[in-house]
């Protein structure tokens, strides 16, 4: 029998020298330049492809053998024809394998849907073909490569966070008097500069290397602009340090700029230029750190991180082996291990999965829900379901129809009995109306309260108490002076008298007696004018309304400070007995009804639960929260809008009263906690429906 001919190699393939792998044997790249594409092969490979031109597969294991220590067989062989077909690496030398490329080509068309999804996605537009510039450059940016420069800028380094340690709530606090359009601008900025050299940077050393930049742009990440640069022909070369360099040269040109912007901080006067330099400083540490240096996406952390392990192509390998994980604990299946790994590697790589996994879903999350409130509503909604579907949905509903395709090969086993069991526990927690309890914010004070305040702009003459000093009904606390108001009371009193002298001489006077009636219709006018002021006057002795306890005695009562009107002085609190308020928002007022069981847990834990009854539960929106140490402005739970007109609660909220507590003694001072209401059982599914529901009547506007 003739043996079969191996197929042709497309001729314009190249074959480099790569790194060593993890395990110490030598690795080569092949490049594919019709796609700019790179493929790492192993030892193996190697030496069948180096011996293709032996035409048989016989030949080629015959003379790998004789030359090499390697033992193969034809698997091996079929192996390697199988990855370049797949890769249409193969040259079409016929012409039924060149329709058969066409086929494969018009089966992986995505639909016109499919691909506007995609571009909408991620595209990328070239923008300047920098070689010309780069080989001008890089002859004056040779000392950027030096190890002494590097030695400095660690010095640098050193000293500007010295410098800045000493003054830093001062460093904290440079940008706190720019706001709105300018500091939006100026971070605009400062980013622009940062990644326009972050860019060079990763440029420069591919270049200095020797590798082929063909290409800078902008990338549209969701419609989020991002810089990018074509150095994909680092994967030519042999040596994983100068990967390494390639990778973090864009970082370490960020760090630069803002170790240098740091140091011209602390020599620059207060202004608009040192402003500046503080958002070069501030943007560039936090981009470089939090966004450049993950590895769970495709920047250039990941790119070192993969480099570093010698994994190239390390989130889909980390994700075949957590998958594969996942499906022989939760199903059982016993499927080969995608790549055989050492197990530290093997646990290393499924734990990089799981978090990547994780980090993605809260990255993406925000993402959606932040193109939803950039557009209107109907296309901001279209976005948010796009955003949701492409990057949530897709991968879980995917690995669904893997496990149903895969349904006939399930056995009852340890794996599947351990599963349904998860999964029924989960089903029964988020199904059973386990769940009546509402926790709400809520604050809590004494049953009798009462604040004290200036009734008119005064002088506090006398103060009769101190704080914490029990007084009982009656008892005098603080005297005010108005020297304006006595003015104006001596005045109407002159004028009463007066007033009062003409009404008892008109009989005897023909001249009062002209005016008639009207002189004592004058008289009694000016009679309730004394007797208002003087009612006035005796506010300015401020009493107690009842027994308790002075608290909260402000600043302003002191002898002989001036106070406006209105002006918060002090509060009275009664010795017995508590209630409050809750703040509950739209999905769980409806359960609530007068009487539910409440328990009161105070922030902070340093007093005990105090159990108390709903009392009125209103039925309208606040419109406006009167309770400041709630609101989120001041560190408080409740998300709020400061506006002219008081603190605007950003989502429906709705007030109930706590009522008849179990707490003998009042509280000192009004206390924020969280009110715990036993209302209506539910269930998780059907309390998420309905905030769902809620959700959507809110955003539709109904």
């Amino acid at each position: 029998m003739t043996e079969r001919v191996l197929p042709g190699i497309r001729q314009e393939l190249t074959l480099h020298p790569g790194p060593a792998e993890a395990d110490g044997s030598p690795s080569w790249t092949l490049h594919d330049p019709c796609s700019n594409r790179f493929y790492q092969l192993g030892w193996a490979s190697f030496e069948i492809l180096r011996r293709w031109h032996l035409a048989t597969p016989g030949k080629v294991l015959e003379s790998i053998r004789s030359e090499t220590t390697l033992n193969l067989d034809g698997d091996d062989i079929d192996a390697v024809v199988s990855f370049l077909a797949r890769h249409q690496l193969l040259d079409a030398g016929t012409e039924e394998r060149s329709r058969g490329l066409w086929r494969a080509r018009q089966a992986a068309r995505p639909s016109r849907m499919m691909w506007l999804l995609k571009n909408y996605l991620f595209f990328r537009i070239p923008l300047v073909r920098p070689e010309t510039v780069l080989n001008r450059l890089l002859p004056w940016c040779a000392w950027l490569f030096e190890p002494r420069f590097w030695w400095i800028m660690g010095g640098v380094l050193a000293f500007a966070l010295a410098m800045v340690s000493r003054r830093w709530d001062e460093f904290t606090h440079t940008f706190s008097g720019y706001g709105g359009a300018g500091a939006a601008i100026g971070i605009g900025l400062s980013l622009s500069v940062a990644k326009v050299l972050h860019e060079l940077g990763h440029a420069l050393t591919a270049k200095r290397f020797g590798c082929r930049v063909p290409a800078m742009g902008v990338a549209f990440l969701v419609m989020v602009p991002v810089l990018y640069t074509d150095t994909n022909d680092a994967w030519k070369l042999p040596s994983r340090r100068q990967r390494l360099l390639i990778g973090a040269a864009g970082m370490l040109a960020e760090l630069t700029l803002a170790v240098w912007a740091t140091v011209l901080w602390c020599f620059l006067p207060d202004g608009p230029l040192r402003a500046g330099v503080f958002l070069l400083a501030s943007t560039t540490w936090l981009a470089t750190l939090a966004v450049n240096a993950s590895p769970f996406m495709r920047f250039d952390g990941y790119f070192l991180l993969s480099d570093y392990l010698g994994l190239p192509n390390l989130h889909s390998r980390a994700f075949a082996l957590a998958l594969w994980r996942l499906r022989r604990w939760a199903l059982g299946l016993d499927d080969p291990v995608p790549e055989p790994l050492p197990p530290g590697r093997e646990r290393l790589l499924v734990l990089f999965a799981w978090a990547t996994w994780l980090y993605r879903l809260v990255v993406f999350l925000s993402i959606a829900f932040l193109v939803y409130h950039m557009f209107f509503k109907a296309l901001g909604l279209l976005l948010l379901v796009v955003e949701l579907g492409w990057f949530i949905v897709r991968p879980v509903t995917g690995e669904l129809r893997v496990w149903w395709r895969r349904r006939h090969e399930l056995r009852w086993c340890r794996p599947t009995k351990r599963s349904a069991v998860i999964v029924v526990s989960f089903l029964l927690w988020i199904a059973v109306p386990w769940q009546g309890e509402v926790a709400s914010p809520a604050v809590i004070g004494a049953r009798q309260s009462q604040g004290m305040y200036a009734p008119v702009g005064a002088v506090v003459a006398d103060v009769f108490v101190k704080a914490g000093q029990a007084v009982r009904a009656g008892d005098r606390l603080a005297r005010l002076e108005s020297p304006e108001l006595s003015l104006r009371l001596a005045r109407a009193e002159a004028r009463e008298r007066e007033a009062a002298w003409q009404v008892s001489r008109q009989p005897f006077n023909a001249d009062l007696q002209v005016q008639g009636p009207a002189l004592r219709k004058q008289w009694m006018a000016a009679q309730e004018e004394v007797n208002g002021l003087r009612q006035q006057q005796d506010r300015l002795l401020l009493t107690a309304p009842f027994a308790g306890r002075v608290t909260d005695a402000g600043d302003a009562l002191l002898p002989g400070t001036m106070v406006t009107e209105g002006e918060h002085l002090l509060d009275v609190v009664g010795p017995h007995g508590a209630k409050g308020e809750a703040f509950v928002d739209e999905a769980g007022v409806g359960g609530l009804k007068t009487g539910d069981p409440v328990r009161f847990v105070a922030d902070g834990g340093e007093h005990w639960g105090i159990s108390c009854r709903l009392g009125a539960v209103d039925r309208l929106n606040l419109a406006v929260l009167d309770q400041p140490v709630l609101a989120s402005v001041y560190g408080g739970p409740i998300p709020v809008e400061q506006r002219q007109h008081g603190l605007v609660p950003l989502a429906a909220t709705f007030r109930v009263r706590l009522e008849s507590c179990d707490t003998e003694v009042a509280p000192v001072r009004e206390m924020a906690g969280l009110a715990r209401i036993d209302g209506e059982r539910h269930s998780l599914l059907g309390d998420a429906a309905r905030r769902f529901f809620v959700a959507l009547r809110r955003e539709a506007g109904l």
